[in-house]
């Protein structure tokens, strides 16, 4: 996503097919001086995002006209990189692990406070706005163990060159651990838009397991992710970009 300037403020739709809960969060979005819209299905969405640049979409799972899910694997697929943080009431931590991995951004599970999605939203919009540009003016590579990071692409290269695609949150984890090698992050550090529930989300150990398995699978990529009991992850390996 492009860096906006800073005259524009940030364009927010919020996705529900429920009216109160769509108003509710619409109301504590625009307490922050945010552009919002709203939308009950995924046409209307589809229709706000033709007229015009989204930085953020407050998506609900269950639509009238069909899946969130659907819609974020689609639009990841298309390399649309609007932040999206998902709403539903599917609170396993499978689901929330299946959102992430189709390219959701953060996922927040009914009932919730309105001011914890007002924190996420921040978070995110801050984010993409500080770290999006120095990310597309740097194509590089990661070299860490026997693995080379494609960080313009998104993917992992294997030593005999096989290409490994990476989830939004999949590749955003990795980024995490590649920029503080042999330093041990705890859930809050590699997840900080979601700090205030990091320490009880079991869906981070989830994701840091799936990693893990996509590791694994060249020379010596076993051991590259180590757990440090009570405190966190560490990346054990040295990092050089080239």
């Amino acid at each position: 996503m492009p860096d906006m300037p800073p005259s524009r403020p940030f364009r927010v739709i919020v996705v529900d097919d429920d009216e109160d809960i769509r108003g509710l969060i619409v109301g504590q979005l625009a307490q922050d001086h945010y552009e919002v819209e709203a939308a009950g299905s995924l046409a209307e969405l589809r229709g706000l995002m033709a007229a015009g640049a989204v930085d953020l979409i407050v998506l609900d799972l269950n639509l009238p006209d069909g899946d969130g899910l659907s819609l974020c694997r689609e639009l990841r697929g298309q390399g649309n990189g609007v932040q999206i943080i998902m709403v539903t009431a599917r609170g396993s931590a499978i689901d929330r692990v299946l959102g992430l991995e189709l390219g959701a951004d953060d996922y927040l599970t009914k009932p919730f406070e309105p001011r914890e999605l007002l924190v996420r939203v921040r978070n995110l919009l801050r984010r993409s706005r500080s770290e999006e540009p120095a990310r597309q003016k740097t194509a590089r590579i990661a070299r860490f163990g026997s693995w080379r990071l494609d960080l313009f692409q998104r993917r992992l290269i294997a030593s005999d060159e096989r290409l490994i695609m990476l989830s939004s949150a999949e590749f955003r984890l990795l980024s995490r651990f590649i920029e503080e090698p042999n330093v041990v992050l705890a859930r809050e550090a590699l997840v900080p838009e979601r700090r205030a529930t990091a320490a009880f989300d079991r869906s981070i150990d989830l994701q840091v397991s799936r990693l893990r398995q996509k590791l694994a699978d060249s020379p010596g990529g076993d051991g590259l992710i180590l757990t440090v009991r009570g405190e966190g992850y560490v990346l054990a390996s040295t990092v050089t970009y080239e």
